[in-house]
């Protein structure tokens, strides 16, 4: 198990490797999405709240997934295309991944690891669970898929609120 989110790599929806350190500093959501989902609706407010509050360093992070009544059949490309053509996404997508079982991507495995679920299950149970990140990679809350983004912004505020400690002599 990585030590820190920070450890972690993951492709991204165009096929590069990427360290999540790259968002070291930043508040991050990291959400397990997808195209055909009754959530999917969704995708508006994540982009509206990537929009409203990345100036603030804030980031919202897409990870596909296939695992919920097969509700993001397609591949990268068309995954891509629909998250740009009907929602205006911006922020980072990445690849397909599992989030449960076996094959669950290291993102996934960790931030289970670190915030369990509804009476302490690390499973996650649907699409669109969001983990809420602080500016220093501490997970800091788990949101199940009926907790939309707007209903949550108060959550992301304060994350952003929080400033990391000076550094001692300066």
């Amino acid at each position: 198990m990585p030590e820190s989110l920070y450890d972690i790599a993951a492709k991204t929806i165009d096929g590069r490797e990427v360290r999540l350190d790259a968002w070291r500093g930043q508040v991050l959501l990291v959400v397990n999405v997808a195209s055909r989902c009754g959530f999917t609706p969704q995708y508006a407010g994540l982009e509206a709240m990537y929009r409203k509050r990345r100036d603030e360093g804030f980031a919202v992070l897409g990870f596909p997934c296939d695992q919920f009544g097969h509700q993001e059949p397609g591949d990268e490309n068309e995954i891509k295309a629909f998250c740009e053509g009907t929602y205006g996404v911006t922020f980072p997508l990445f690849g397909k991944i599992d989030v449960n079982g076996p094959q669950a991507h290291p993102v996934f495995r960790y931030l289970k690891s670190q915030l369990k679920g509804l009476f302490g299950s690390e499973r996650i149970k649907w699409n669109f669970t969001k983990f809420l990140i602080g500016r220093d990679g501490t997970p800091l809350r788990r949101f199940g898929s009926g907790d939309t983004p707007e209903s949550i912004d108060a959550h992301v505020a304060a994350a952003l609120a929080e400033r990391p400690a000076p550094i001692d002599g300066l």
